[in-house]
């Protein structure tokens, strides 16, 4: 069945957060066996018992640190003894501080490089190599519309310049892995309803933001997580064999006239 995902095993990383957790329980609704991971182990089992009460079947969880290659090897060696192997990785770990490019703090930019970048090829070195040996698999990567188009909002050349890296490689990775049956390709989001996001959008007026946000995309909707999921799924299914190195722009058609 071409978007069928039984007897797939598949990591979320990031998989207590917002797009994360939306994935993760697409992933299991389409029959795959889903694992969480991230470094915070509350909000893993807070995720893992929501996400099990939302469809039934509870995902196993792991504490990793994307950005600590030790850390990245003693998850896929706990995943190999626990499930045998992992046929499909998506990387949803990231996140966003905002400084205005004159007053940018280095530190945290560097900070921002190491999550949003470092993290995901970390990734995908250590679980790529494995799925080389296993003669193929998913890689999913979590970008953004940013990693496009820059925004006329001051702060964001940490963001922006972590996702354009995360498109490149994506591209590159698809390019040096196609040989080994590994598609790698990246669905990139724009601003969406999310936990980490719920503060600023109601320091920036709630209702009325949500709606002048929307105005400016084509569906006149401002996004929600759930809105990534279908594509999720479609690029981690067999119906997506031959599609690899592409950025799907789940954006409400933003990028079509941005």
């Amino acid at each position: 069945m071409l978007f069928s995902l039984e007897n797939q095993n598949a990591l979320v990383v990031g998989g207590s957060g917002g797009v994360g957790r939306a994935i993760a329980e697409g992933l299991i609704e389409s029959g795959a066996n889903v694992i969480i991971a991230s470094r915070n182990v509350d909000a893993l089992q807070s995720a893992a018992k929501e996400i099990g009460e939302k469809t039934g079947k509870e995902p196993k969880f792991y504490s990793m640190d994307a950005s600590s290659e030790d850390s990245v090897k003693e998850t896929l060696a706990a995943i190999v003894k626990d499930f045998g192997q992992l046929h499909i990785l998506v990387n949803s770990q990231g996140y966003n501080k905002k400084f205005p490019a004159e007053e940018f703090d280095m530190e945290e930019f560097r900070r921002m490089m190491e999550v949003n970048v470092v993290g995901v090829m970390q990734c995908c070195k250590v679980f790529g190599a494995h799925m080389i040996e296993k003669g193929g698999g998913k890689i999913l990567n979590v970008s953004s519309v940013r990693g496009r188009i820059a925004t006329r909002a001051a702060g964001n050349c940490g963001y922006c310049s972590s996702k354009g890296a995360v498109d490149m490689l994506t591209r590159q990775l698809a390019s040096e892995f196609g040989q080994y049956g590994i598609t790698v390709n990246a669905i990139a989001p724009t601003l969406m309803e999310t936990q980490m996001m719920a503060a600023t959008i109601e320091q920036r007026g709630g209702d009325a933001y949500r709606a002048s946000v929307a105005e400016t995309h084509p569906m006149k909707k401002f996004m929600v997580p759930d809105d990534c999921v279908g594509t999720a799924v479609y690029l981690c299914s067999p119906a997506s064999d031959y599609v690899t190195g592409t950025i799907a722009y789940v954006d409400g058609g933003l990028t079509a006239v941005g």
